[in-house]
């Protein structure tokens, strides 16, 4: 993703010197914890993503930063409650903020990130933007809360979990999109593709996260390996690989991932049971056909930079499993 990370790098400086400026605050802990948490995301993905989809529908001045700062506010406030509420111990390569300031303190900041995110979008001054951007934030809140209900459910449904991860993962990035593009004054159309862009681009990357934490490492991660396993959280490779071993195995993940009562080698063991079911392979193969449908999304955009390098990063969603 080279060539979009060198094209929205002004943008992207702009976007950044926003995001320190909005994170002060007179009470120390806040700004302390959510740098801790900000300054390890290198490529700000979400944000980013509203700047290129903002630029690529043809934006000639600066109303996509503000909206693209509110996004990476709204991206992090999320992932300080989900590090509380899975009791997670890395993030992005660092001691989770929720075991250095303790877990009261990682949720009211994450409110206070949620309340910067919304000052930012009525700077803006777009209502379209400001309605996309708040519906996910709705979106998300009702995504995580589904999950926690079918956290550990041996028989949730791949349906059930695509609806789970679209609206928890997906929604943010399709939002990012369509808010950029709505900053630029793009048509219903366009606006329409970017979303869909979006959607399915988040849909690759939530699915390559979920085989990584059965074949990735800390570095790439991010996170411990294995987590989504420890915590019995029923991801789509889990899924498929319960559902290919059928009775043989009901007693195996009726104890690990429902009572979560595990050995070191049960790690291990369904590590090989995907292997030999295919269930890896296949989580991979439906986030490369959502790449592809992200890419071709953007048929209609004809000749622009903007547009191989959101291909590029299509290509990079399902190439980090290499």
């Amino acid at each position: 993703m080279d060539a979009l990370l060198v094209l929205a790098r002004p943008d992207m400086a702009a976007v950044d010197s926003l995001i320190r400026r909005h994170m002060d605050s007179p009470v120390p802990v806040i700004p302390a914890l959510a740098d801790h948490l900000i300054a390890g995301s290198a490529k700000r993905l979400r944000p980013l993503l509203t700047v290129a989809a903002a630029r690529l529908a043809g934006a000639r001045d600066d109303a996509c930063l503000k909206l693209a700062a509110a996004v990476e506010f709204i991206h992090t406030a999320t992932l300080l409650h989900d590090d509380v509420v899975d009791s997670s111990e890395l993030r992005r390569g660092r001691v989770a903020a929720h075991l250095i300031w303790g877990a009261p303190s990682s949720v009211l900041v994450g409110d206070f990130l949620f309340a910067r995110a919304f000052e930012l979008m009525v700077g803006a001054g777009s209502m379209p933007a400001l309605e996309i951007l708040a519906r996910a934030s709705r979106v998300i809140a009702e995504g995580e809360v589904l999950q926690l209900t079918r956290a550990h459910d041996l028989d949730l449904s791949q349906e059930v979990y695509l609806d789970i991860i679209r609206a928890k993962t997906a929604e943010l990035f399709a939002a990012a999109a369509e808010a950029g593009a709505v900053s630029a004054g793009a048509s219903p159309e366009r606006c329409r593709a970017l979303r869909s862009y979006g959607q399915d681009l988040g849909l690759a990357f939530q699915l390559v996260d979920d085989a990584l934490d059965y074949s990735g490492d800390s570095e790439t991660l991010g996170k411990n390996p294995g987590d989504d396993f420890r915590e019995g959280k029923a991801t789509l490779p889990l899924l498929l690989v319960m559902a290919r071993t059928g009775a043989s195995e009901r007693e195996f993940w009726i104890r690990t991932v429902d009572r979560r009562d595990q050995t070191d080698a049960d790690f291990d063991r369904t590590r090989e049971l995907m292997r030999q079911t295919g269930a890896l392979k296949a989580t991979l193969e439906l986030a490369a056909g959502y790449a592809a449908s992200a890419k071709a999304a953007l048929a209609d955009f004809g000749a622009n930079p903007w547009r191989p390098a959101l291909e590029d990063l299509a290509d990079v969603a399902v190439a980090r499993t290499a």
